[in-house]
C-alpha cells in the first residue's frame, strides 16, 4: 500500500509538471490535488527532493533499459544510433511532464544534486552515443571524431526537448525526427 501510494505521488507530480503554464509547484498543491494533507505526503517523501529523485530514478530506469535493449536487439550501429535517439525523443513526447525534468526547468528552485543528478544522465547517454558511432565506423570504416559527433546528438536531443517544453508541448520533439536523425548519423 505505502508504495502504492509512493508511486501515485509521483504519477501526480508528473502530470501537475505536464501543465504548459510552468508554475512552482508546492507540496501544498500537490497535496491539495492528491486530496491529501501535506503531512501524508511526508510520511512516504522526507522532501520534495526525494519526490524529484524518484521521477529521475524512473526516468533513468527506462530510458537506459530501454538502450540496453535496443543495443541487445541491434548489432548495427548506425541503426543503433537511430533507434536510441528516436526513442529519446519519443520518451520525452509521451512523457511531457518529464521533459520538464530532462531540462532541468522543473528542477530550477530544488536542490541543486537534483540538477547535478541529470546533467550526470546527460553525461551517460552520450557516452552511449559514442559507444554507438565506434560500432558504425567499425562497420563501415567511416573515421568520424565520435566524441564531437556524440556530443552534437545530444545537444540536438536536449534541444529538441527543450522546444517541446518551452512551446507548452505543442512542438513535438518527433517532429522532423526522422530526417534530422539521418542527417545528423550520416555525417
Amino acid at each position: 500500500m505505502a508504495s502504492e501510494r509512493k508511486q501515485q505521488i509521483l504519477e501526480t507530480l508528473a502530470k501537475m509538471l505536464e501543465s504548459p503554464k510552468r508554475e512552482k509547484i508546492t507540496t501544498a498543491a500537490l497535496a491539495a490535488k492528491l486530496d491529501v494533507s501535506e503531512a501524508a505526503l511526508y510520511r512516504h517523501f522526507a522532501n520534495k527532493a526525494q519526490m524529484f529523485e524518484g521521477l529521475i530514478v524512473f526516468i533513468e530506469e527506462t530510458i537506459f533499459g530501454l538502450i540496453n535493449k535496443i543495443s541487445a536487439e541491434e548489432s548495427d550501429g548506425q541503426k543503433q544510433l537511430q533507434r536510441i535517439l528516436s526513442m529519446l525523443l519519443v520518451f520525452a513526447e509521451k512523457n511531457p511532464g518529464m521533459t520538464r525534468v530532462l531540462i532541468g526547468d522543473a528542477l530550477v528552485n530544488e536542490d541543486e544534486k537534483l540538477q547535478a543528478r541529470i546533467n550526470q544522465l546527460n553525461d551517460r547517454i552520450e557516452v552511449t552515443l559514442k559507444q554507438s558511432l565506434r560500432i558504425a565506423e567499425t562497420q563501415t570504416g567511416h573515421k568520424t571524431d565520435a566524441e564531437a559527433q556524440a556530443n552534437l546528438m545530444l545537444c540536438y536531443v536536449v534541444g529538441r526537448w527543450q522546444q517541446f517544453a518551452k512551446s507548452g508541448f505543442k512542438r513535438k520533439p518527433m517532429e522532423f525526427a526522422q530526417q534530422q536523425i539521418i542527417s545528423l548519423i550520416s555525417h
